[in-house]
């Protein structure tokens, strides 16, 4: 099968203008729509996209340059995710419903007052779609499954590495919303950065979503807080993912902690947020070696010339420097770049710097001291990695470092390969994310497109029905104090 690619036309100010007047109108009937309902739109996409993931898969490879086995998977995660968010919808505990009755006997001093907490959907949210993950992070991807489940009308501003992916899925999204009966606008497709702009900067948008780099995001997170009434922004926007190595973890396993790294720097070449950017080992470990010494692993190509320009720029920009050495260069595969932990301590925003793409930085370290000192002057990150072989002092300082940066820490394992799960946490502080306490991957996600509504003394049959005594829709509540169903 040839796939014919029909360049796609920015969108204009007008056609923006009426999608986002489409979601604004759709938000109150999309809400109001009865969960199960909700939940079906959400597992027909899915189903949807299951079905046409011959087609789909093919397109992708066209555009993005990835490999069928790795677009097969994202699939796959990006329907999964979908089918998750529709549980989490049914069992209506995002909706965090509280009721404490009216209680004359409060012991404040004064009576309480009937009270009833619930949370309700934002609004319209606008995500910029991600260039690296062309389904999970895209049009049908967390950031959309996740505001749908919580009740909010989406516009996706497609990525330019692959519109005409994003223009086929959208359509699917088009054509199931019919088919469910949807309230009109609940979804909206537009191309062009200024058509992003002007999404954003439009008043009937609540929220916004971004995976990209820290220039851009950080560009229209400062958009978003000069609107008149500033937005919610979660950007994801950089990461190095730091990964520390103990000296007692060197000693015991260089060789399988050598083979990890080069596994993770390769693989999908090396376009992940959290591809580890930075390895701390001490100078008498021979993790060095054992890296040289193995068989280099393809990494395939880069998404698109975009990202192989910026890639080869900030590679160059850190192997210009007096203090890196080249460990490991070969043609198609990963960039291995070493330096001391002295240097990056005396030039941290010239060596701490994210090269997106298959390369790394092998940092030495002389002792646990400078060890410790380099974990504490970490800023925010996505993850740490720590590989240590007992609970000791050092390890402890380690957590304790790790968990001031990073939204997740990991012991003895590498950070790439994000599960999407309940307990999930893919956020960080800046400038790893705009927003650390929330997260982009795992049911928590839906959390960013809700907030919490109390309403005081009101009759039943105003109140919401999750909120009403008899609990009509069966959700899990908090009455008194006490979890109740």
């Amino acid at each position: 099968m040839t796939v014919s690619i029909v360049p796609i036309a920015d969108s204009t100010p007008e056609q923006v203008d009426a999608l986002v007047e489409a979601a604004a109108a759709a938000a109150g009937p999309w809400a109001a729509l009865a969960l199960a309902d909700r939940a079906r739109l959400l597992d027909t996409v899915a189903d949807r996209l299951d079905a046409q993931a011959v087609e789909l898969i093919r397109l992708a490879m066209h555009e993005t340059r990835l490999p069928e086995p790795r677009l097969r998977a994202e699939l796959r995660r990006t329907s999964f995710q979908l089918r998750l968010f529709a549980r989490c919808v049914l069992d209506g505990g995002f909706l965090d419903a509280r009721l404490d009755g009216a209680d004359a006997e409060w012991p404040m001093g004064a009576p309480r007052p009937d009270l009833r907490r619930m949370n309700v959907p934002l609004g319209p949210v606008l995500n910029f779609a991600a260039s690296n993950f062309p389904f999970a992070f895209s049009v049908a991807g967390g950031d959309t499954a996740s505001a749908w489940a919580a009740g909010c009308p989406v516009i996706v501003k497609a990525n330019p590495g692959h519109p005409a992916l994003a223009r086929a899925v959208g359509n699917l999204i088009d054509e199931v919303s019919v088919e469910c009966g949807a309230p009109p606008g609940i979804f909206g497709l537009i191309h062009g950065r200024e058509a992003g702009v002007r999404a954003l900067t439009h008043p009937a948008v609540a929220a916004v979503t971004f995976t990209g780099s820290t220039a851009g995001g950080r560009a229209l997170y400062d958009l978003a807080c000069a609107r008149p009434v500033p937005i919610p922004f979660y950007g994801e926007l950089g990461s190095i993912n730091p990964v520390f190595v103990t000296a007692e973890a060197a000693r015991s396993r260089a060789g399988e902690i050598a083979a990890g790294l080069l596994t993770a720097v390769s693989s999908s070449a090396g376009q992940l947020c959290t591809k580890p950017g930075l390895v701390a080992v001490p100078e008498t470990s021979t993790v060095a070696a054992e890296l040289s010494a193995l068989r280099p692993m393809p990494t395939g190509e880069l998404l698109n010339d975009q990202i192989a320009a910026g890639f080869t720029a900030a590679v160059e920009q850190v192997r210009a420097h007096p203090e890196v050495r080249v460990l490991s260069a070969p043609p198609g595969a990963a960039v291995l770049l070493t330096t001391t932990a002295r240097a990056v301590l005396a030039d941290r925003d010239a060596l701490m710097r994210e090269m997106f793409g298959p390369a790394t930085l092998l940092v030495t370290y002389r002792d646990t001291d400078e060890l410790l000192t380099l974990a504490r002057s970490l800023h925010g990150e996505l993850t740490v990695s720590i590989f240590g072989e007992r609970a000791d002092d050092t390890t402890r300082a380690l957590l304790a470092a790790a968990t001031h940066a990073a939204g997740r820490v990991l012991w003895n394992s590498w950070p790439t390969g994000v599960s999407v799960t309940y307990a999930q946490q893919h956020g960080g502080p800046y400038p790893a994310t705009t927003a650390p306490t929330t997260t982009s991957v795992g049911t928590a996600a839906m959390a960013r497109f809700l907030r919490p509504v109390a309403f005081q003394s009101m009759p039943e049959d105003l109140l919401p029905p999750a909120l009403r005594t008899d609990n009509p829709l069966g959700v899990p509540r908090s009455v008194n104090g006490e979890r109740a169903q």
